[in-house]
Protein backbone atom coordinates (compact mmCIF):
# COMPACT_ATOMS: atom_id res chain seq x y z
CA UNK A 1 0.00 0.00 0.00
CA UNK A 2 1.03 3.58 -1.04
CA UNK A 3 0.41 5.65 1.93
CA UNK A 4 0.65 9.26 1.40
CA UNK A 5 1.94 11.74 4.83
CA UNK A 6 1.56 15.29 5.34
CA UNK A 7 4.40 16.63 7.65
CA UNK A 8 6.30 18.97 7.95
CA UNK A 9 9.87 20.29 6.82
CA UNK A 10 11.06 21.18 10.54
CA UNK A 11 11.13 19.48 13.76
CA UNK A 12 8.93 21.36 15.90
CA UNK A 13 9.53 21.88 19.53
CA UNK A 14 7.87 18.68 20.85
CA UNK A 15 10.16 15.76 21.28
CA UNK A 16 7.09 13.27 20.63
CA UNK A 17 7.37 14.44 17.08
CA UNK A 18 10.38 13.13 16.55
CA UNK A 19 9.75 9.57 18.04
CA UNK A 20 6.29 9.22 16.89
CA UNK A 21 7.49 10.61 13.06
CA UNK A 22 10.56 7.70 13.26
CA UNK A 23 8.30 5.15 14.74
CA UNK A 24 5.55 5.88 11.73
CA UNK A 25 8.44 5.13 9.31
CA UNK A 26 9.34 2.37 10.71
CA UNK A 27 5.92 0.85 10.53
CA UNK A 28 5.87 1.73 7.14
CA UNK A 29 8.57 0.41 6.16
CA UNK A 30 8.69 -3.07 8.15
CA UNK A 31 5.49 -3.49 7.10
CA UNK A 32 5.62 -3.73 3.14
CA UNK A 33 3.92 -0.64 2.76
CA UNK A 34 5.72 2.05 0.79
CA UNK A 35 5.93 5.82 2.17
CA UNK A 36 4.78 8.86 -0.83
CA UNK A 37 5.73 12.04 0.71
CA UNK A 38 7.17 15.66 -0.32
CA UNK A 39 10.40 14.26 -0.90
CA UNK A 40 12.13 17.05 1.76
CA UNK A 41 15.36 16.24 3.75
CA UNK A 42 14.31 18.56 6.32
CA UNK A 43 12.75 18.33 9.68
CA UNK A 44 10.05 15.55 10.26
CA UNK A 45 10.33 14.99 6.57
CA UNK A 46 13.30 14.00 6.38
CA UNK A 47 13.43 11.43 9.83
CA UNK A 48 9.78 9.89 8.52
CA UNK A 49 11.71 8.84 5.11
CA UNK A 50 14.86 7.53 6.55
CA UNK A 51 13.13 5.47 8.79
CA UNK A 52 10.81 4.08 6.23
CA UNK A 53 14.24 3.97 4.28
CA UNK A 54 16.35 2.10 7.74
CA UNK A 55 13.36 -0.83 7.78
CA UNK A 56 14.35 -1.51 3.57
CA UNK A 57 11.25 0.18 2.64
CA UNK A 58 10.32 2.73 -0.53
CA UNK A 59 9.74 5.99 -0.49
CA UNK A 60 8.54 8.37 -3.08
CA UNK A 61 9.16 12.12 -2.67
CA UNK A 62 7.31 14.76 -5.03
CA UNK A 63 8.93 17.92 -4.89
CA UNK A 64 8.02 21.17 -6.83
CA UNK A 65 11.10 22.14 -8.67
CA UNK A 66 11.62 25.61 -6.24
CA UNK A 67 11.98 23.28 -3.91
CA UNK A 68 14.54 21.31 -5.54
CA UNK A 69 16.50 24.30 -6.67
CA UNK A 70 16.33 25.65 -3.04
CA UNK A 71 18.59 21.87 -2.32
CA UNK A 72 15.39 20.55 0.23
CA UNK A 73 15.49 16.98 -1.95
CA UNK A 74 16.32 14.02 0.56
CA UNK A 75 19.04 12.15 -2.23
CA UNK A 76 18.75 8.81 -0.70
CA UNK A 77 15.22 8.38 -1.13
CA UNK A 78 13.88 5.63 -3.42
CA UNK A 79 12.45 7.89 -6.10
CA UNK A 80 11.62 11.36 -6.71
CA UNK A 81 9.06 13.42 -8.67
CA UNK A 82 9.67 16.52 -9.78
CA UNK A 83 6.71 18.86 -9.98
CA UNK A 84 6.27 22.41 -11.56
CA UNK A 85 4.38 24.01 -8.61
CA UNK A 86 2.61 23.03 -5.33
CA UNK A 87 -1.06 22.27 -7.20
CA UNK A 88 0.95 19.77 -9.25
CA UNK A 89 3.02 17.59 -6.11
CA UNK A 90 -0.46 18.08 -4.64
CA UNK A 91 -2.45 15.85 -7.15
CA UNK A 92 0.69 13.41 -7.39
CA UNK A 93 0.63 13.08 -3.69
CA UNK A 94 -3.16 11.95 -4.15
CA UNK A 95 -2.84 10.35 -7.75
CA UNK A 96 -0.18 7.75 -6.04
CA UNK A 97 -2.17 7.61 -2.20
CA UNK A 98 -3.61 4.45 -1.07
CA UNK A 99 -4.16 5.71 2.18
CA UNK A 100 -4.01 9.60 3.42
CA UNK A 101 -2.34 10.49 6.69
CA UNK A 102 -2.24 13.94 8.43
CA UNK A 103 0.70 13.64 11.20
CA UNK A 104 0.84 17.62 13.32
CA UNK A 105 2.34 19.99 10.67
CA UNK A 106 1.49 23.66 9.67
CA UNK A 107 -0.35 25.37 7.37
CA UNK A 108 0.80 23.43 4.51
CA UNK A 109 -0.20 19.88 6.12
CA UNK A 110 -3.79 21.32 7.19
CA UNK A 111 -3.84 22.43 3.24
CA UNK A 112 -3.12 18.97 2.07
CA UNK A 113 -5.10 16.78 4.39
CA UNK A 114 -8.09 19.37 4.38
CA UNK A 115 -8.36 18.58 0.05
CA UNK A 116 -8.13 14.66 1.05
CA UNK A 117 -10.92 15.17 3.90
CA UNK A 118 -13.13 17.07 0.95
CA UNK A 119 -12.25 14.52 -1.68
CA UNK A 120 -13.43 12.00 0.65
CA UNK A 121 -16.69 13.38 1.76
CA UNK A 122 -17.57 13.74 -1.74
CA UNK A 123 -16.70 10.23 -2.68
CA UNK A 124 -14.35 11.41 -5.21
CA UNK A 125 -11.66 9.41 -3.31
CA UNK A 126 -12.30 6.24 -1.78
CA UNK A 127 -9.27 5.99 0.63
CA UNK A 128 -8.68 6.27 4.47
CA UNK A 129 -8.04 9.41 5.31
CA UNK A 130 -6.62 9.52 8.64
CA UNK A 131 -5.60 12.35 11.29
CA UNK A 132 -2.50 11.04 13.07
CA UNK A 133 -3.98 12.94 16.66
CA UNK A 134 -1.03 12.74 18.83
CA UNK A 135 -1.12 14.28 22.01
CA UNK A 136 -4.19 15.61 21.15
CA UNK A 137 -2.80 17.76 18.50
CA UNK A 138 -6.22 17.74 16.45
CA UNK A 139 -9.04 17.78 18.86
CA UNK A 140 -9.52 21.09 17.47
CA UNK A 141 -10.27 19.76 13.95
CA UNK A 142 -12.59 17.43 15.47
CA UNK A 143 -14.49 19.84 17.58
CA UNK A 144 -14.71 21.55 14.18
CA UNK A 145 -16.23 18.75 12.52
CA UNK A 146 -18.31 18.52 15.24
CA UNK A 147 -19.36 21.53 15.01
CA UNK A 148 -20.36 21.11 11.20
CA UNK A 149 -22.50 18.46 11.94
CA UNK A 150 -24.17 20.53 14.90
CA UNK A 151 -25.20 23.69 12.78
CA UNK A 152 -26.01 20.88 10.02
CA UNK A 153 -23.47 22.23 7.48
CA UNK A 154 -22.25 18.46 6.78
CA UNK A 155 -23.17 14.89 7.52
CA UNK A 156 -22.31 11.68 9.66
CA UNK A 157 -22.00 9.84 5.72
CA UNK A 158 -19.62 12.52 4.91
CA UNK A 159 -17.57 12.57 7.43
CA UNK A 160 -17.41 8.79 7.89
CA UNK A 161 -14.27 8.15 5.49
CA UNK A 162 -12.56 10.84 8.49
CA UNK A 163 -10.88 9.22 10.73
CA UNK A 164 -8.83 9.94 13.94
CA UNK A 165 -5.59 7.58 15.61
CA UNK A 166 -3.91 8.70 18.27
CA UNK A 167 -1.18 6.13 18.02
CA UNK A 168 0.71 4.04 15.22
CA UNK A 169 -1.37 0.76 16.72
CA UNK A 170 -4.55 2.61 15.63
CA UNK A 171 -3.27 3.67 12.23
CA UNK A 172 -2.78 -0.15 11.99
CA UNK A 173 -6.09 -1.03 12.95
CA UNK A 174 -7.15 1.39 9.88
CA UNK A 175 -5.20 0.73 7.41
CA UNK A 176 -4.98 -3.52 8.34
CA UNK A 177 -8.27 -4.33 9.90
Amino acid sequence: MNITVYLGATEGNDPALTTAACELGAWIGSHGHSLVYGGSKCGLMGMLAESVLNTGGRVTGVEPQFFVDAGFVYDAITELIVTKDMSERKAKMIELGDAFIAFPGGTGTLEEISEIMSKVALNHLDAPCILYDLNGYYEGMRMLLEKMLEKELSTVEKQSGIRFAKNIGEIAAILEP
